[in-house]
């Protein structure tokens, strides 16, 4: 939680005055992965030598292509990190995510359940539909208000409402709440199909910090391709430059948030893994749900953001959410490497009872 809050306030913190950033997102986020993957390297090398290291590697080339696809959402859903707290408060973004609950829980349900044979009950579903209705209270409150500055292209046939010298825009025409929906979908697909990958037969005796180094390494090479395809975007700029110019501005010390954003988001995405390995991705999503009371507080303490009254009204929602769900929490435990079929029926008799 805390991880979480610091990303947000430290993302939002270095952001200009015209809500952009003085450095390139995605060689930020390159780099983070960089650091993720020597730090899962010098965590694994701890227990195991560089010769079983290379011999788990070949032995287990399917279980690294298999993190291919998390990997690329997970890439998605940083760099998305970086556009929509340019675009929202902390606060905001915070609330705007806690639509990946009931999504997460419908995936959870569909994936999980067939192959570990898990159903959520009913107080469960409740909780997550209280929980998504208290979260999107603050969308409504920042769709009814936000306002964006006339431009002088505006046209007589744009579905605007004139008030004063601002336009309202409706909800749905907003590009920075469908980029929003897509971070969304991003984060609940790969921490569904992370969890699967952790604790399926097939990686179960694979060690999680090997497993971490496929999913960086993978998602290394997917930020490699996203900062090659916007490239065309800036034709006086090379990747290499792009990248380059981004690590100088940092060894320089130019962009003094910047080292500590990268080693924030390095320490979630390890802290994440070691979380899904022993519990799930519903009580991680909860367990995120709570950064909304700490993000809203240090939010208006630092950077003077207010706390409205349907703010105040999301969070006693998702505190009556969250303790609903605390009384019936889903217990998830990962399959041995020598458990039988009989075993696991047997399993499902004693979780009926």
């Amino acid at each position: 939680m805390g991880l979480f809050i610091n990303q947000g306030l430290l993302i939002t913190g270095s952001k200009t005055s015209t809500h952009s950033y003085k450095y390139n997102t995605i060689s930020v986020v390159l780099l983070t992965e960089l650091v993720k993957l020597i730090a899962a390297i010098i965590i694994y090398r701890q227990t195991h030598s560089w010769s079983q290291m290379r011999k788990e590697i070949t032995e287990n080339r399917t279980v690294f292509f298999l993190y291919l696809a998390p990997a690329a959402l997970y890439c998605l859903y940083n760099n998305l990190a970086f556009l929509n707290l340019s675009s929202y408060d902390p606060t905001t973004y915070f609330l705007l995510l806690q639509f990946r609950v009931v999504v997460t829980a419908v995936i959870f349900q569909v994936i999980i359940h067939i192959r570990y044979y898990k159903r959520l009950t009913c107080i469960q579903w409740l909780s997550l539909f209280i929980l998504t209705f208290g979260c999107i209270i603050k969308q409504f409150e920042h769709s009814s208000t936000s306002t964006v500055s006339v431009s002088k292209n505006t046209t007589e046939t744009e579905p605007l409402i004139t008030i004063g010298r601002t336009i309202v825009l409706p909800s749905f025409t907003d590009i920075h709440f469908i980029w929003m929906l897509v971070q969304v979908f991003c984060s609940c697909f790969a921490g569904v199909y992370t969890e699967y990958l952790l604790k399926n037969d097939r990686s179960i005796q694979v060690d999680i910090m090997l497993q971490n180094t496929f999913m960086y390494t993978n998602s290394i090479v997917c930020n490699i391709v996203l900062l090659i395809l916007f490239e065309e975007q800036q034709p006086s700029m090379t990747t290499t430059n792009n990248f380059f110019n981004t690590l100088k501005s940092i060894i320089s010390g130019q962009q003094l948030l910047v080292p500590l954003i990268i080693l924030n988001n390095a320490a979630i995405g390890l802290v994440t893994s070691l979380f899904l390995k022993s519990m799930n991705s519903i009580l991680k999503t909860f367990a995120s749900a709570l950064e909304l009371f700490f993000t809203s507080i240090l939010a208006w303490l630092i950077f003077s953001i207010p706390i409205s009254g349907s703010t105040c009204l999301a969070i006693i929602i998702v505190s009556t959410a969250v303790y609903l769900y605390s009384t019936n929490p889903v217990v998830n435990l990962p399959k041995t490497s020598v458990e039988e079929e009989p075993t696991v029926i047997e399993t499902i008799t004693i979780s009926k009872n």
